[in-house]
């Protein structure tokens, strides 16, 4: 309602990154030149950083915009991964097809023999990696073999590295220097100026049709020092000063409003730290989450199928030409609902918020979501996987998600009633049936949960008696099978363990390692929410 109050044809201030809004500072001209550059003939690993919000993917979407069209580009968006699973993603990501339980050897040399036939069909190869400073040492390794594949005068793989400030110091590491000499382009983004701060407000506002300042100049003071000029931030307390003005019905926006919106979104203690993120937007999430899920176990026609059809209720007395057109009608709703709510997932860090919200916990203001749940006590696991894989585990889950024309979107699997899913996409939920989600699933999924305080490093042969019982009961127990006493890593016990570990992806080496043992106790774990009450058996 507040956009006619203020002649504004459009939310001007939505953290939805939307490139109708897209503001080039001179500091994110001058790291989009840094980049451009570094991706010349010559180029290998291209290193763009900055604090949460500054403006990273904006810069790093230019960048985009300007490759030339011989150019394929894979993105990789969550890299806690190993070295076996990030080959496996590229080649995902490059449509290279490859044998189940592939070796490192095989995938490089599946992306060897992709990149030199790219290079003479004249196609350059660009692979992009957000979150880097989440990469693991031994991971960015291998990607500097990878990079090795060379001819006289390129490289035939160019990586863009997009993280945060740690990732500098990562790079700095002894073992990785091979790695931080190949950096053809760094740059570090740095949060807007006061001046551009105030640029930045009344640019947003002219795109959405507003042309008359509406912050007055102590308004962009305060914009400024509470948001620390991380445009992320400088969105959010707009946006909550714009519902003051309007519940107030005064303009323009003044210092007050400001100050005002910062505490709200802030809180008092955030004020000074800059961390947490308002607990009053979780409650709402959360609330959202419980009057869209009421809704939608009153109105079960509300359910979305593949082809968001809904069922009308048809009264005997009613022609069929009128009922007809009544279905038509609520088709046509149906589908404007799902593809609104589509449009409006587009930002993955939504979907964490939802799924922090179903644990009773709240995302971190200048901290990724898996470090905000680890401040919390929780940890991220991510898996590719299918509708099995996701619903064994029987835990909510962030999904990635595609949508008619091959875009990303994001949401969070919320229930679980038989083969249909409670999909959270933003604010709206909606039960999609199991053809709808996999014809939509890209494959990953991360979920929370409770790690044990102690997880040993592996289980294997060489493992202690009661590491090797544990491991026997917990089989049996996911197996609903009576557990052995053994005293020793037999036989018997190593098929089990190989079967558990191809079931679900895993390198059947009969070695309870870190990904299996995670597995294992995702199972085990009786802590958290679940899709399904009753825990089905697997």
């Amino acid at each position: 309602m507040y956009k006619a109050f203020f002649g504004l044809s459009d939310n001007p201030f939505s953290i939805a990154p939307n490139p109708h809004y897209l503001f080039l500072s001179d500091r994110h001209r001058e790291a989009l030149a840094h980049l451009t550059y570094g991706l010349g003939d010559t180029g290998g690993f291209v290193l763009l950083t900055g604090e949460v919000g500054t403006g990273k993917t904006t810069v790093s979407r230019c960048l985009l915009n300007q490759l030339p069209e011989n150019t394929d580009t894979a993105f990789i968006l969550n890299p806690s991964l190993t070295e076996l699973e990030l080959l496996a993603t590229l080649c995902d990501e490059l449509s290279i097809e490859y044998e189940k339980e592939p070796t490192l050897k095989q995938l490089t040399d599946l992306l060897s023999k992709y990149l030199l036939a790219n290079h003479e069909k004249g196609r350059n190869t660009v692979l992009i990696i957000d979150e880097a400073q989440h990469l693991r040492a031994e991971v960015l390794e291998q990607l500097r073999l990878l990079t090795n594949l060379e001819t006289d005068t390129k490289k035939l793989l160019q990586v863009i590295l997009i993280g945060q400030p740690e990732l500098q110091q990562l790079l700095k590491r002894q073992e990785l220097r091979q790695l931080a000499q190949r950096i053809t382009a760094r740059y570090h983004l740095l949060p807007l100026t006061p001046e551009e701060v105030g640029l930045y407000v009344h640019h947003r506002l002219q795109v959405a049709g507003r042309h008359e300042p509406l912050f007055n100049t102590g308004a962009i003071k305060a914009l400024h020092r509470y948001s620390g000029g991380i445009p992320r931030l400088i969105n959010l307390l707009c946006e909550r000063a714009l519902m003051a003005s309007y519940a107030k019905s005064k303009v323009p926006v003044d210092k007050k409003m400001v100050i005002s919106a910062s505490a709200e979104v802030l809180g008092e203690e955030i004020k000074q730290t800059n961390y947490l993120l308002p607990a009053g937007i979780a409650a709402a999430v959360g609330l959202s989450c419980v009057l869209g899920y009421l809704l939608l176990t009153k109105q079960q026609s509300a359910v979305a199928t593949p082809s968001a059809q809904v069922s009308p209720v048809v009264k005997p007395e009613v022609s069929a030409e009128p009922v007809k057109a009544s279905r038509e009608n609520k088709l046509d709703a149906s589908q404007r609902v799902l593809n609104d709510a589509i449009a409006n997932s587009r930002n993955i860090d939504t979907a964490y918020a939802s799924i922090l919200g179903l644990w009773g916990k709240v995302p971190y203001l200048g901290l990724s979501a898996c470090q905000s749940a680890e401040q919390q006590g929780l940890s991220c696991f991510q898996q590719q996987g299918n509708w099995n894989s996701l619903t064994r585990l029987n835990f909510p889950a962030v999904v990635y998600l595609v949508d008619g024309q091959d875009e990303a979107f994001y949401g969070t699997v919320v229930s679980r009633s038989g083969d249909q899913l409670l999909l959270q996409l933003n604010e709206q939920q909606l039960w999609v049936d199991r053809e709808w989600f996999n014809r939509h699933f890209s494959g990953t999924f991360e979920l929370l949960w409770q790690a044990p305080d102690e997880l040993p490093h592996e289980i294997g042969k060489g493992s202690n008696p009661a590491q090797i019982q544990w491991l026997e009961n917990s089989l049996a127990k996911i197996d609903n099978t009576a557990p052995r006493l053994v005293s020793r890593f037999d036989t018997q016990l190593e098929e089990q363990l190989k079967r558990f570990q191809r079931k679900h992806g895993l390198r059947a080496d009969a070695i309870a390692g870190s990904q299996t043992l995670v597995q294992l106790n995702l199972y085990l774990s009786a802590q958290g929410p679940r899709l399904m009450q009753a825990k089905g058996h697997y």
